[in-house]
């Protein structure tokens, strides 16, 4: 990133960016996705989010990098990229933005005659997930895609990479995940999207919100330990 940029214009950026992604990508599932003739559905969830953080990175990432993601800035941070000082303040400012973009969508949502407090697109396992998937389940898919996640992070902003495409692969491999795992949790591998909804939600949500930090920050750094042992950024 950037040393122009002060601290504080860091972490404004991964404030909005973290704010567009929950609001962009949960909005599309509880204000789009549910209309039995015209909702979006699942694939159109998945691009949304993808599409988050495809504007998102072209938008913030010459300022902060674009992480909005605790589990990115933790992976990030272990692979050498970013500055252990960073990692603190950016999961802060990333948190409150997810919850900002839940507390706005779920007003927004209220104006509507159907609303459900319940339905604002959080994360869960057993009987909360769309799927009844096992806890078990949840928490290997969210390992497992949150490490690829940053493997594919690591890739294409890697200096050897081709430049200019980062953001669009990064946003094509989040559509793809959530094409995969919104059955199973209804997609996390993003610690502060679980938390904006769980907070606003409150009950089950916040109950199970453990495995949604636990799981991305472990895929997380699973991912760049794997990134560092096949010899990622190395010189040649």
């Amino acid at each position: 990133m950037p040393a122009a940029n002060s601290l504080a214009r860091r972490l404004g950026a991964e404030f909005l960016g973290t704010f567009w992604l929950v609001l962009g990508g949960c909005g599309s599932a509880v204000l789009a996705a549910g209309f039995p003739q015209t909702g979006i559905g699942f694939a159109g969830v998945a691009l949304a989010f993808g599409l988050t953080v495809l504007t998102g990175a072209y938008a913030f990432g010459s300022i902060s990098g674009a992480h909005f993601n605790p589990a990115v800035t933790v992976g990030l941070t272990v692979a050498g990229r970013c500055s252990v000082k960073d990692l603190l303040p950016y999961v802060i400012v990333q948190v409150a933005g997810a919850i900002a973009a839940a507390f706005l969508l779920r007003y927004i949502a209220s104006g509507a005659p159907t609303f459900d407090a319940n339905s604002l697109a959080a994360n869960g396992f057993g009987e909360h997930s769309p799927g009844q998937y096992s806890l078990q389940s949840a928490i290997l898919i969210e390992i497992v895609l949150t490490a690829f996640f940053l493997l594919v992070i690591l890739g294409v902003t890697d200096r050897r990479a081709p430049p200019g495409f980062a953001a669009l692969a990064i946003g094509l491999a989040l559509t793809l995940i959530h094409l995969i795992s919104i059955p199973v949790t209804n997609t996390s591998v993003n610690p502060a999207r679980s938390t904006g909804p769980a907070i606003v939600m409150g009950g089950w949500a916040l109950k199970q919100l453990w495995l949604f930090w636990v799981a991305p920050i472990a895929g997380g750094i699973l991912g760049a330990l794997v990134w560092r042992w096949l010899g990622g950024g190395a010189k040649e």
